[in-house]
């Protein structure tokens, strides 16, 4: 399993790949929400610190496709439909993010179905939005970017849960270039196109910078009874709940023996997750200070 390395796949790149491409297959615009929402605990929403909240609100509107669902205050919630997932808090005196130390390395945005990821493809296309990398991880097929203020973002589908391949309790992951012409010809033929992240969409996961995998796993087995479902070397862990490929990733990649999060800095402010089995909702926080919420909610 390579996990270390993103298949990379710059604008120039994305471009040429999506030349020509057409659309084929046809499909129902609505989708079923994905597997990994139908977990007993599953990731809700993430929130963010940002220097520049209304500049941060437009990228994520503009590009990932989110829609403003309210203000209060500060703090700026975005989401996809009715579902709330990033909530945007303004402090203009943050200090900029160290992607050394304990934090963020992506917020995943999961869509419904390829379809849908043929269209933002198409949308990145035409837009001609910088695109870090492009990965086939056999459980699904993902795009990276980075936003204005360095956080990181995948936009991903899933393949179908059952197609997975599973060697005992570990499943399979790999790193391997991604076939955007096959993923862009899902999109039906007079399809609309990109209309902003569809109904259902969710995060899917959230990857965190920790200085020690291993302790990561630790605190996310005793805290949410967390599955630790692949590992790489010493240097990340992959964690779920409900048999989902991974619901939380941590690796020590930039970050090895970071200590307890500046919480003076820009970035991830907190990871809220939905539980069926929490009666109220509690914060928590792990052994880097990141402050994960934990809120009661039914599958779905």
């Amino acid at each position: 399993m390579e996990l270390t390395r993103r298949k990379l796949v710059g604008s120039a790149a994305l471009l040429a790949l999506g030349a020509g491409v057409r659309a084929g297959h046809t499909e129902p615009r609505m989708s079923n929400i994905p597997f990994a929402a139908t977990t007993p605990i599953s990731v809700s929403r993430v929130g963010l610190k940002a220097r520049d909240a209304n500049a941060l609100t437009s990228f994520y509107r503009d590009v990932v496709g989110l829609q403003e669902v309210k203000r209060d205050g500060e703090t700026i919630t975005l989401g996809a439909g009715s579902r709330a997932l990033l909530d945007i808090e303004a402090d203009k005196a943050a200090k900029p993010d160290d992607p050394r130390s304990a934090g963020l390395f992506h917020t995943a945005f999961l869509l419904p179905s390829r379809a849908d990821l043929g269209r933002w493809i198409k949308h990145a296309i035409d837009r001609r939005i910088p695109v870090d990398g492009a990965s086939d991880h056999l459980v699904s097929e993902a795009l990276y970017l980075t936003d204005p203020e360095g956080n990181g973002i995948e936009i991903y589908s899933d393949r179908a849960h059952d197609g997975w391949k599973w060697n005992g309790a570990q499943v399979e992951m790999a790193t391997r270039q991604l076939d955007i012409g096959s993923i862009v010809s899902e999109v039906p033929d007079g399809d609309a196109g990109w209309q902003g992240a569809p109904e259902n969409s969710i995060v899917g996961h959230v990857h965190l910078r920790v200085g020690d995998p291993a302790a990561a796993a630790r605190w996310w087995h005793s805290q949410f009874g967390f599955d630790t479902v692949a590992e790489y070397g010493n240097s990340a862990v992959f964690l779920s709940s409900g048999g989902y490929h991974h619901h939380i990733g941590a690796n020590s990649w930039q970050s090895p023996g970071a200590g307890r999060r500046d919480a003076s800095l820009t970035g991830l402010a907190w990871v809220e997750m939905r539980s069926a089995d929490a009666k109220a909702a509690s914060t928590y926080e792990d052994p880097w200070g990141t402050v994960i919420r934990a809120v009661p909610g039914q599958p779905g």
